[in-house]
């Protein structure tokens, strides 16, 4: 009897492992599942939120809980389940979520809005926007707002740089006529008679919405309403900058040398300090572009000009890379970027501790030896048609044409 019992025992034992060993192929199938999901519509969680799992149950059907800004990615997740004949209860949720309402956008309304990896003001600067910007919002939490910008990148900001606005706020907004500061660095007054009285500081780029064109000064208006005058010596007609505006290797150049000696500083992308991205991000800004915000977006887009690594067939303007080069044991890595100027010896500008000039010939009193032993390639964006840089003279003539 007592072997009877063993035998009884140990075949419950054998089955039910045979059943946990079942389970466990189940659920390692569904998070491969997940994971090329992810991998498909999200695969750079710097600009596409996929932020799902999949929770089995003892009756084997599945919990589906998380996040997306993704809805063909939840899509294909629903259909698969449904393919395989697994039964679902889904719990996601799909960004914008409830908690932003009807004001799905956000303009920035100080000079420089910080935006952050995490939604505390001690969270790590991962990028900046300018007054003016146009922010899709993701989702609210309590004083920081998730926002993605036009390059996008997704990330924090606190409620004080931005002001959220409906679909029909936003509509008034793009369609008022704008200025564009000009200059490295200014100041927005509360009148004309007085520059001491000061509403705030603006910063290269920044777009005010025009109220009135007066003598010498712009009379502007802020996101939020506030009614300010910007020197007409340091801002053109948004109209009338973009309709003139032809890029080009010297206006690049131009532009780049203006921002010599601005410090560096981690996740800035605008004239009171910039990383390395930053800084070229600054300076295309100037010459139409929106392009990608950090070095290794940036090496994906545009025309790859010297696969050679030889510095041969490059142009002023061009953007080089550094980083850690591939081998047998590592994965290339882009660490920095910079631009190229070439002028006779090898010259490139970038920003590290401030923006400077470096060189690739050893001859050169700005040789800079670490960054050309480091060199990972050069790309080209001017008059180059790629979905990732943004040509907002392109933009504007498709805006008059809607119009």
């Amino acid at each position: 009897m007592n072997k009877i019992l063993k035998l009884f025992f140990a075949l419950l034992v054998i089955l039910s492992i045979a059943s946990c060993q079942k389970t466990n192929d189940a659920i390692n199938s569904l998070q491969v599942m997940n994971d090329s999901i992810k991998k498909i519509h999200a695969p750079d969680k710097r600009v596409a939120i996929y932020d799902i799992k999949l929770v089995s149950k003892m009756n084997g059907s599945v919990d589906i809980i998380g996040e997306s800004d993704q809805a063909s990615a939840l899509d294909d997740l629903r259909s698969i389940l449904d393919s395989k004949g697994i039964f679902f209860e889904d719990h996601s949720l799909l960004l914008p979520d409830s908690s932003v309402g009807n004001t799905k956008l956000a303009v920035v309304n100080n000079s420089v809005a910080n935006i952050r990896s995490q939604a505390k003001h001690s969270g790590e600067l991962a990028t900046q926007a300018i007054l003016g910007t146009v922010l899709k919002v993701l989702k609210l939490d309590g004083s920081f707002y998730l926002v993605q910008s036009p390059d996008g990148y997704i990330s924090w900001v606190d409620h004080g740089g931005v002001t959220l606005m409906t679909p029909e706020q936003h509509l008034e907004w793009q369609n008022s006529e704008k200025i564009i500061f000009t200059k490295t660095f200014g100041f927005v007054y509360q009148n004309t008679d007085d520059e001491l009285q000061k509403i705030g500081d603006i910063v290269l780029g920044a777009q005010l919405a025009l109220v009135e064109d007066q003598k010498n000064y712009f009379k502007v208006m802020y996101p939020d309403n506030r009614i300010g005058y910007i020197k007409k010596s340091e801002a053109e007609l948004y109209n009338s900058w973009i309709k003139d505006l032809e890029a080009s290797e010297m206006l690049v150049e131009l532009q780049a040398k203006e921002l010599m000696g601005m410090p560096y500083l981690w996740g800035g992308t605008s004239s009171k300090g910039m990383d390395c991205s930053g800084f070229t991000k600054t300076v295309y800004l100037m010459n139409g572009y929106i392009i990608p915000r950090d070095a290794s977006q940036q090496i994906m887009a545009g025309k790859d000009i010297d696969p050679d690594l030889k510095f041969t067939n490059m142009k002023k303007g061009d953007l080089m890379f550094f980083g850690r080069k591939l081998t047998d044991s590592t994965k290339q890595r882009v660490t920095h970027v910079g631009i190229w100027l070439g002028n006779g010896q090898g010259e490139f500008i970038h920003s590290a501790s401030r923006v400077k000039i470096g060189s690739i010939d050893p001859n050169s009193p700005f040789y800079d030896e670490f960054n050309t032993n480091r060199y990972l390639g050069s790309r080209r964006y001017l008059d180059q048609k790629d979905e990732l840089l943004i040509n907002l003279k392109d933009e504007a003539i498709k805006k008059n044409i809607k119009t």
